[in-house]
């Protein structure tokens, strides 16, 4: 099976194609490397350099490879940018994937899985959270992907465009062999955060609030190896590919950690005191956020199977020797 990857030389995708490649899937790969890297291109992997606002470039790709089905992870995901540059993301996210959504409608693909986020539901009424949930996002990363869920729906109803919209929770982790990684510009996500400190990179993490309802009083989230995300992903082709219907569906665990837990992990688990500094909390962050994953074993059939533990030893293994 031929399957277009968008982002596959970002973190998730890259990771995900990887995945593929040893599956024998036939995998073609369109990034533009704004924000990826040519080096997390598995070698057999057919690279196209394009962007999904360049609908000429585009349509090409689909002529070229044929593809049967389309897993879409392009996109800008940094909540603080997309408040200062909200333009930047309703073009780059939005307009690209509309250019997306409707050259599959034009080559007949019918199969096609999203990259969404948890970030839709906003502060959460009830935890652990589920599809049920009303979405209710607070940024405008979260209403991009929401607004792209919504244009999915109307391209199954118009086209038949049959889609999984998959809504991670925290993505976490690296490659086990250490080949691919985290490597962001600049780095927001806790855990590479908290072991550029162990290798001295950074002088000290900060920890936002530690008042919150929790154990520790810090915010607990549920963070997902990159590798199990991959499995879902390639579990939610074989979904469509039996001919189910379209549907949204939560990535996580099922079970969180604290800010403070993530700390004392990476320290026993890398043998480097951590600094940090408790500061104020930020706008906007919940207590905790936690998936309810009943929808994802039921329809994926898919168990994450990486512990905490393993999470944070394979982004120690590439942080020490990162590849790019």
């Amino acid at each position: 099976m031929t399957v277009l990857v968008t982002g596959g030389a970002g973190y998730i995708g890259s990771h995900f194609v990887k995945y593929l490649v040893e599956k024998d899937f036939k995998v073609i790969v369109l990034d533009n490397l704004s924000r990826g890297y040519k080096q997390a291109v598995h070698q057999k992997a057919v690279f196209v350099n394009a962007d999904l606002l360049d609908y000429s470039s585009l349509s090409k790709v689909f002529i070229n490879h044929k593809p049967e089905a389309v897993v879409h992870f392009a996109a800008f995901a940094y909540v603080g940018e997309s408040v200062e540059k909200p333009d930047l993301y309703y073009q780059n996210n939005v307009v690209g994937s509309y250019n997306l959504i409707k050259a599959c409608a034009e080559n007949g693909i019918k199969k096609f899985v999203f990259s969404s986020t948890c970030s839709i539901y906003g502060n959460p009424t009830k935890v652990p959270i589920s599809e049920e949930q009303q979405s209710n996002p607070i940024n405008p990363y979260a209403n991009t992907k929401l607004i792209i869920e919504m244009m999915l729906k109307d391209f199954d109803t118009s086209f038949g465009m049959k889609s999984v919209a998959l809504r991670y929770f925290n993505a976490a982790g690296a490659d086990l062999n250490g080949e691919i990684g985290e490597s962001h510009n600049p780095e927001t996500h806790l855990i590479p955060l908290v072991l550029d400190t162990a290798l001295g990179k950074r002088e000290k993490v900060y920890v936002f609030g530690d008042d919150y309802n929790t154990p520790d009083g810090t915010c607990i989230r549920d963070y997902i190896h990159v590798n199990d995300l991959a499995l879902a992903h390639s579990q939610a082709i074989n979904y469509l590919n039996d001919g189910n219907d379209s549907t949204v569906i939560n990535l996580g665990t099922g079970s969180g950690n604290s800010v403070l837990e993530i700390i004392k992990k990476s320290e026993r688990i890398t043998g480097k005191k951590i600094n940090y500094e408790i500061t104020g909390r930020r706008a906007g962050d919940p207590a905790v956020l936690v998936a309810d994953n009943k929808k994802a074993k039921e329809l994926l059939n898919w168990y994450p199977v990486h512990t905490i533990e393993e999470i944070i030893e394979s982004a120690w293994k590439w942080s020490i020797n990162p590849k790019y």
